[in-house]
């Protein structure tokens, strides 16, 4: 899979990249989020991971600039955060059209084992 994480703490994108580049996945990431949306405008990502807790620019801004400028991708995005959300906070996710919704801690083998059923049932209706 190719996998975009926009995460603010290099440390968490570091420990992401080497588990899922061994695992074989094409992983890029940014701690910018309005780099990350440049990207998923000019690319094509399998997954986006994203934090929703990033300074300047925050997951929320980045779904809304998503959802009004390349809106198919949304359904692309888990969101992996220690924020804690409130209930309408999720409701509003899963309203977007958001894939998954994660609370950190959560192990990167898990949150694969979570995406993979997704991914190769998508490539089996594709086909």
């Amino acid at each position: 899979m190719k996998i975009l994480h926009i995460e603010d703490c290099p440390q968490i994108s570091a420990v992401y990249s080497d588990i899922l580049k061994i695992s074989g996945h094409d992983y890029e990431s940014t701690v910018d989020s309005r780099e990350g949306l440049e990207l998923v405008l000019k690319s094509n990502y399998d997954v986006i991971l994203l934090d929703l807790g990033l300074p300047y620019y925050t997951g929320f801004e980045f779904l809304a600039d998503l959802k009004s400028n390349k809106p198919s991708e949304i359904r692309k995005i888990v969101i992996v955060s220690g924020s804690e959300l409130e209930e309408f906070q999720i409701q509003f996710l899963k309203n977007q059209g958001v894939y998954a919704i994660h609370q950190k801690p959560i192990s990167i083998q898990s949150l694969i084992s979570k995406m993979m059923p997704q991914n190769v049932l998508s490539n089996i209706i594709q086909k």
